[in-house]
């Protein structure tokens, strides 16, 4: 399992052993096959390729196994480690023993890269073997310790899938190293940040790992020391003591995955000061900061919104002000609603809402799943919610997905988050279990209070609201069976014995189950139309479609030839007709409706608004995460409304 909370004292539920617990069909399992199949293998060429990514070669050079410098990203390394998660989880998964060997021989290579005090990070490593270039701990931007979080995280999950501790030997000698780094921090008062603190849950994930309690005391130690960096940065979460958080703020991805190993933290331990800072910064991103498509981090770069003129501080990747949501250019890399699922995940495991559930999937399903091409080899890094036809000035990455992206953070990422989406399906305490993403399953369950039994779960979801269940192979003793009903699903049903009752959106229903027990859950899947609060100001007088726990948009290859989206207007009263499409070579769950079409506004910053003849058109709407997959062209998911009928 990626989190082992199953001895966690403050954890009210942990997730089961990945061995008991697989998709069997519908599109989660179709997205691990890819992933399986093609994702795996494209990355694996994209690292081993010196003209490309130069991340292998790096380490051979380190090793002393070949010539040259150092290229590519600082946070190579990492970015290798989170594949190496993606890699060994399918290949075990699958039985692919060519691959399991192959991640043999890379744990050997990073062995022999890593220095005899523990230290591994090949820019470094290799700058002290040429004499010149990085020195370690010498720019907080090298992100040595973001690289290391990750081989911990990483080696850890090797280890509980295959029983090796091959990685394990070389992650623990790393985290010693890190011991000794920090713990001359603490004696010094010398304390750099640690950029995108991956290393909470690495080391958390250790002590879980190992059982040896100096490494979650290094994370509590680790935790402290942020209070401790001098002239902190709001870009980095470390301008005030952690304890006085209440906002998210600054680079999204360094901010959830700090929230996400603070959680990780908490589980352990407890702090209700932790508690408190957790559940008010959650608030205010799923309240202020959070897009329709679990998208985070709306800036390219900017203002911190809590600087001033006399506390000027530059943020990038950034959450922005409350409500500053925009589309063209809303940024949501891909490693921030990634860091987003992770702690959402964690929250969940400290006290089982289906809030936190509910977001999840909406980041599993929407943003994270758009970052990835359907045929599972092209990628965003940022993941907009309107492409324009032409734009006036120019983005920093691409507004097409493509193989490779120079900052590789966010592919590797995604393919280990896709492969490991079956983590997420569970969760169980002592006496039941909780649904969590949703989709044809079957898992295993051995609860604490003696119930073993085999959990069926048969259905087209998301995009068929209607959620079977059927116990197998049970023991005979009774359990609980929670199912989520999300925010969304007003008017569910469940159906237990051929009797219905009506369900609360947004909470768990707890079911007494036991041997040859059958239930059916029905979620409401109709599309419906969502408006955005008034302070979004660009999504103003606006709506987006909604299906179930997906969200729809338009593209140019849906609408009229020789349209503009921007031409379009969403009646109120639209009806939807839906329809089975296939982009590139999948079938999705499309909605024919029809629009209004305005005249083309003329191209002036302001002009003379007169009376426009609407005329009716037809038009499709597709799940966002299928977008971009049929060539250039515009993409919208808010459209203007129309308050008239068609």
């Amino acid at each position: 399992m990626i989190t082992d909370t199953s001895r966690s004292p403050y954890a009210k539920a942990a997730a089961i052993p990945f061995k008991d617990v697989e998709w069997t069909g519908g599109l989660y399992r179709e997205r691990f096959d890819t992933v399986a199949a093609v994702t795996v293998p494209h990355l694996q060429r994209m690292f081993e390729e010196k003209d490309v990514s130069h991340v292998v070669e790096n380490f051979r050079i380190a090793a002393g196994e070949a010539e040259g410098d150092f290229d590519g990203t600082v946070f190579g390394d990492g970015d290798f480690y989170k594949w190496f998660e993606a890699a060994v989880y399918t290949a075990v998964k699958t039985g692919n023993e060519t691959l399991l060997a192959r991640l043999e021989d890379y744990i050997a290579l990073f062995s022999r890269a890593q220095r005899p005090d523990g230290y591994l990070s090949t820019k470094q490593i290799i700058g002290e073997k040429r004499g010149r270039g990085a020195m370690r701990q010498g720019d907080i931007n090298d992100f040595e310790v973001y690289n290391m979080g990750h081989m911990f995280t990483s080696a850890c999950l090797y280890f509980r899938l295959t029983g090796k501790d091959s990685f394990l030997n070389v992650a623990e000698k790393a985290a010693r190293y890190l011991k000794a780094l920090y713990e001359e921090a603490a004696r010094t008062g010398e304390v750099k940040t640690a950029v995108c603190p991956s290393h909470y849950m690495g080391l958390i994930e250790l002590f879980r790992t190992t059982g040896k309690k100096e490494y979650l005391d290094l994370a509590r130690l680790s935790v402290r020391l942020r209070d401790s960096v001098k002239n902190g940065l709001d870009d980095n979460q470390d301008r005030l003591p952690l304890k006085r958080h209440r906002k998210i703020i600054g680079h999204a991805v360094r901010a959830n995955y700090l929230y996400a190993g603070l959680a990780d933290l908490y589980l352990e331990e407890g702090d209700i000061d932790y508690r408190t800072v957790l559940e008010s910064v959650w608030h205010h991103l799923v309240t202020r900061k959070l897009y329709i498509t679990g998208g985070c981090g709306a800036l390219y770069n900017g203002a911190s919104p809590y600087g001033d003129f006399f506390h000027h501080q530059l943020v990038h990747q950034a959450y922005g002000y409350e409500y500053q949501l925009p589309n063209v250019t809303a940024y949501n890399e891909t490693c921030a609603s990634l860091g987003g699922v992770f702690w959402a995940w964690r929250m969940f495991l400290t006290e089982p809402r289906a809030e936190y559930m509910d977001v999840l999937e909406r980041m599993m399903l929407n943003v994270n799943m758009a970052g990835i091409s359907l045929d599972g080899k092209k990628f965003f890094y940022e993941n907009m919610l309107r492409r324009a036809k032409t734009l006036d000035y120019e983005l920093l990455w691409g507004r097409e997905r493509t193989e490779y992206i120079t900052s590789y953070c966010c592919p590797p990422n995604l393919a280990r988050t896709l492969a490991q989406t079956a983590e997420y399906a569970y969760a169980a305490d002592a006496d039941g279990v909780w649904t969590g993403l949703y989709g044809a399953s079957s898992a295993r369950f051995s609860l604490k209070n003696g119930a073993a039994f085999t959990l069926t779960q048969e259905t087209d979801y998301p995009f068929d609201g209607r959620l079977s269940f059927t116990v197998s192979e049970s023991n005979g003793l009774p359990f609980s069976l929670r199912l989520r009903v999300p925010a969304w699903a007003e008017n569910g049903s469940v159906t237990v014995n051929g009797k219905s009752r009506p369900l609360t959106a947004g909470t768990y229903v707890s079911l007494e189950a036991g041997p040859d027990f059958t239930c059916v859950l029905n979620l409401p899947m109709s599309p419906r139309l969502t408006a955005g609060h008034s302070m979004i100001e660009e999504d103003r007088n606006q709506a987006a479609v909604e299906a179930g726990p997906l969200v729809y948009c338009i593209e140019s290859a849906d609408a009229p030839p020789d349209t503009e989206l921007s031409d379009l207007l969403l009646p109120a009263n639209a009806a939807f007709r839906p329809e089975k499409l296939t982009v590139a070579g999948r079938t999705v769950n499309a909605y024919e409706t029809t629009l209004l079409c305005r005249d083309r506004a003329p191209n002036a910053l302001y002009y003379p608004l007169r009376g426009e003849a609407l005329r009716p058109v037809r038009a499709r709407l597709i799940p966002y995460y299928a977008w971009d997959n049929r060539g250039m062209g515009e993409m919208m998911i808010w459209l203007p409304l129309a308050w008239r009928e068609v």
